[in-house]
């Protein structure tokens, strides 16, 4: 039991040290303007490129992958139609398709659809 204790005491120091210095060692020495600067070949940059984007565009794309994701999982519901009970299948994938619709007129109605205001 002692040796399991001295043992983990030996790791976390071990890694204590390591950790440190791969802070001391990763710290950028020089501090040039030319390298912290975005690369333009080489010409000064005519405006910043840390510009803000909009974020109802960040949500319609959310809300596209969200929906992708969705229909990827809707696809396979037509192969398993075939091998599984008729009654199962039709009640999962009604109970599936109207979350969607629930969920699609839940965004609709909290106007994250509508691209311009």
């Amino acid at each position: 039991m002692m040796l399991l204790y001295f043992m983990s005491l030996i790791i976390l120091i071990i890694s204590a040290v390591v950790m440190y210095l791969a802070t001391l060692l990763s710290k950028k020495s020089i501090n040039d303007r030319e390298k912290t600067s975005p690369f333009e070949c080489g010409f000064d940059p005519m405006n910043s490129s840390r510009i803000p984007f909009s974020i109802r565009f960040f949500l319609i794309t959310i809300i596209f992958l969200i929906f992708d994701v969705e229909i990827a999982l809707i696809l396979p519901m037509i192969v398993i139609f075939k091998i599984s009970n008729i009654m199962s299948w039709m009640l999962t994938s009604i109970i599936f398709i109207l979350i969607l619709i629930i969920g699609l007129i839940h965004e609709w109605n909290q106007g994250a659809l509508n691209w311009t205001n």
